[in-house]
């Protein structure tokens, strides 16, 4: 097409492209569509396709115009955005706007302006000189131990206690729970039927194990608790509340003796329990240096994003916090527009607007850091050889203890998923490049717990 352009960048990452397409550009489009209208159109008095141009202005000229209008804008646009480069081409989310409404003659240029968001292009200054802690965490023998008893209770066998069985710390309970008010009625709002949970964990958000603990089934019991003024839960904060709770059922684990048998229960693999405790010490102690290792780059990107100022689009930002929302959604099996409306109505605690609201800081920060990662493997022209996928291959099947022949299939196999993974050493080898330029020393002294939170534990459900 015959036309000229002019890009000017603006604030926030935002791009104004003004274009003028020449006159002949616009006619000779006009003249083609009125031309494959004047064939496709019959009107009274007039044999198909014999509709002279003239009777055609004079009954649709406006239409006309304004189709010729929006594909001419629609092409050029097109065109200019195919060979532009990244930083001038719109984001994917950040569709371009008009900038006022364009004057649209035949008989003269088509000029117009669109405002749009683009990647934000940056100039990285300080790449250098940064200070980086990172905790120090050793696996000990108590740290096995604590992943023995874990893998204990998933191994026991759960079984009912007696009649005349009453509950225990660790017993596995059944409830119908209803909350009272003044008068003692009850509040039909709070009312739940066969809670389950296990006493002792922290499960029940009343916090009322101990006062459960010498029950027996069928029994019920009216409890009388104050809460805290900084209780978790911010509905019972500062409350006195009476609970009225039945015992429904109860069960209590069968915990298997940690020796050879239960690590052959375990897998095949294990021969005996030391087996199981090496394997348990190798997994804690990678787990602790991968968390370590991410710890320590986001330290330094985060301290990188700060000494580097950037502007983000709005677009770009919100499409992050979108994004956050719809895996949120996926978690919960639903869709984000369901979530939305669930959340609408919940006495406006948790929000889709202060969900993002919470989120915006957090979203900012990794997409800064997001684009320094990618200019800086631009401007260093960092990439993976093939012998750093192989490698990468060899070190996921010895992490993974799969063969290297069955892990390089995988990723041969699925392109996007190698993609993924060579984007991975790519960035492993800028971080390289990054802490030989800054100093890392050591951190706080935390306990594996304290680094990775505590184990995967029951939590209370419907039966």
């Amino acid at each position: 097409m015959n036309f000229t352009k002019e890009f000017t960048p603006i604030e926030k990452s935002r791009m104004k492209l003004s274009i003028t397409v020449k006159q002949d550009e616009v006619q000779n489009r006009y003249a083609l569509l009125t031309k494959k209208y004047a064939k496709q159109l019959q009107i009274p008095g007039f044999r198909k396709g014999k509709v002279p141009v003239k009777i055609l202005e004079q009954k649709f000229g406006d239409t006309l115009r304004a189709e010729t209008y929006d594909e001419v804008i629609q092409n050029v646009l097109e065109e200019v955005f195919e060979a532009a480069d990244k930083y001038s081409r719109p984001l994917p989310y950040s569709q371009p706007e008009l900038d006022g409404t364009p004057d649209f003659k035949l008989d003269s240029d088509l000029v117009f302006t669109v405002l749009y968001d683009v990647l934000p292009k940056v100039e990285i200054s300080k790449v250098e000189g940064f200070t980086v802690s990172v905790p120090e965490v050793a696996v000990t023998d108590a740290d096995i131990e604590k992943e023995l008893e874990l893998i204990r209770e998933r191994n026991a066998l759960v079984i009912d206690c007696g009649d005349n069985d009453t509950v225990q710390k660790d017993n596995i309970v059944t409830i119908n729970y209803v909350q009272l008010d003044d008068a003692d009625a009850e509040i039909e709002s709070s009312k739940r039927n066969d809670f389950v949970f296990t006493v002792g964990k922290g499960q029940f958000h009343y916090g009322v194990d101990d006062e459960l603990i010498g029950m027996k089934k069928g029994e019920e019991k009216v409890i009388t608790k104050t809460y805290p003024t900084g209780y978790a839960d911010k509905e019972l904060a500062g409350k006195t509340i009476k609970l009225k709770v039945t015992v429904t059922a109860l069960k209590r684990k069968d915990l298997p003796a940690i020796d050879d048998d239960l690590a052959q229960d375990v897998s095949e693999k294990y021969k005996t329990l030391a087996d199981l405790k090496a394997d348990i010490s190798k997994n804690l102690t990678r787990q602790v240096e991968d968390v370590l290792e991410r710890k320590k780059t986001d330290n330094l990107l985060k301290q990188m994003a700060e000494a580097n100022p950037i502007e983000l689009p709005e677009s770009m930002i919100k499409a992050e916090l979108e994004g956050r929302w719809a895996m949120l959604a996926q978690r919960l099996g639903m869709s984000p527009d369901n979530l939305e409306k669930l959340t609408g109505g919940v006495n406006g605690k948790f929000s889709k607007e202060s969900a993002m609201a919470e989120w915006r800081a957090e979203a900012e920060l990794r997409l800064k850091t997001r684009v320094i990662v990618e200019k800086l493997m631009e401007e260093r022209e960092i990439a993976a050889s093939p012998e750093d996928v192989e490698a990468e291959y060899a070190s996921i099947a010895e992490r993974t203890g799969a063969s290297t022949a069955d892990v390089k299939k995988h990723y041969e196999g699925s392109p996007r998923e190698k993609e993924y993974l060579i984007d991975d050493i790519k960035e492993k080898k800028l971080y390289a490049q990054l802490f030989e330029k800054s100093t890392v020393k050591p951190g706080e002294k935390l306990t594996v717990e304290q680094l990775l939170g505590e184990g995967a534990a029951d939590v209370g459900t419907d039966a």
